[in-house]
């Protein structure tokens, strides 16, 4: 018997109503101390009928931000503010996992505290310009490269991280390994450049990631933790030589683990099919993303391929995405110009998507 997109599915210890994911969108509205607001529980109650829904990005610590106005997971504040969001998911019988993202070295000075340092495995600056708190790009700073013996710091403050989603009430995490972060940054040959253990050779440059992982999952279970990956994606300058060896290489390396699920967002690349090698070196579940349609998300699931979908810019517009799905009715189209506005009590665009009638 074929799996259907609509039926329900465990990944690891999360038990879901379907397998429509709403992958994690950075809508650059927290509140000025990076806490999330009312209309931000608004905005993830709406789409709580999703199977999961993936935050967005959030920082795990204040060196971890590089976006105006994107919400973080380190301070009471943001604890209190993500514990009501939780509360409203749940409440409409949704679950919800936190994506936490440290972004290294693709970060820009303004969007953050003064004394958060901008770090990454090598002192190399990302090429790509970030968006500055009036929206327009300006050039990223050069890192700082961690030492050998601060590398401990940053995995704790991961571990830390989850366990603050945790009491937040928020269900998982998932770790962001994608989009030129830093969890990348050390993944790829171009951006790490380092001579000791954390970098060199493919078993090297994931070291960071698997001591990630495994402290998460010491801290709050390995059933509620997964990872986000992009193979070959070339966002925020990475370049890596060859990303079929470098991923094949991560997920055999933490395929025993027993975690939740691995997250891949599916681009073209030449020599390997992204989909293809998970499936080859990960035995846990996954979850497919990028620019699925319904058929061709339910054709992945019945086929085997996957096991539930994420969809992104059709929940900014559709709150009620799955029942849209699992009626017919046609999607409405999402606002480009509201996707980042930068301010907290901004509902344009973000919480004042109709559902239909």
């Amino acid at each position: 018997m074929t799996a259907d997109i609509f039926s329900p599915v465990r990944l690891g210890d999360l038990t879901l109503a379907n397998r429509i994911v709403m992958a994690p969108m950075t809508r650059d509205r927290a509140g000025p101390d990076d806490e999330p607001t009312g209309h931000m529980v608004e905005y993830y109650r709406q789409r709580a009928a999703a199977g999961l829904i993936v935050t967005e990005g959030t920082q795990p610590c204040p060196a971890g931000k590089g976006y105006w106005r994107t919400p973080g997971i380190h301070s009471p504040v943001q604890i209190a503010g993500w514990r009501k969001v939780a509360n409203a998911v749940h409440e409409r019988g949704g679950q919800i996992v936190m994506q936490l993202m440290h972004v290294g070295r693709a970060s820009v000075r303004a969007n953050k505290a003064a004394d958060a340092p901008t770090i990454a495995p090598s002192a190399i600056a990302s090429p790509d310009p970030i968006p500055g708190p009036d929206g327009i790009p300006v050039p990223t700073e050069t890192p700082r490269a961690l030492e050998t013996h601060e590398i401990a710091t940053v995995i704790a403050e991961y571990a830390t991280a989850a366990r603050n989603a945790r009491e937040a009430g928020i269900d998982g995490v998932e770790l962001h390994c994608a989009s030129g972060y830093l969890p990348m940054q050390f993944l790829s040959s171009n951006s790490n450049q380092r001579s000791d253990a954390y970098g060199g050779t493919a078993e090297n440059r994931v070291r960071f990631v698997a001591e990630v992982l495994t402290a998460m999952a010491e801290a709050i279970g390995p059933g509620r933790v997964g990872l986000r990956i992009c193979p070959g994606v070339t966002l925020n300058g990475m370049n890596d030589a060859d990303p079929a060896e470098t991923y094949a290489t991560l997920l055999r390396a933490i395929d025993g683990m027993g975690l939740a699920y691995c997250h891949l967002i599916h681009i073209p690349n030449e020599g390997f099919d992204a989909l293809d090698l998970v499936r080859a070196n990960w035995s846990g579940p996954v979850i497919e993303n990028c620019g699925l349609t319904l058929d061709k998300a339910q054709g992945l699931i019945g086929d085997g391929k996957a096991d539930a979908a994420a969809f992104g810019y059709a929940f900014i517009a559709n709150p009620d995405l799955v029942e849209r799905f699992r009626n017919g009715t046609p999607l409405a189209k999402a606002d480009r110009t509201t996707f980042y506005t930068g301010h907290g009590d901004d509902a344009r665009g973000y919480t004042d998507y109709p559902p239909a009638s």
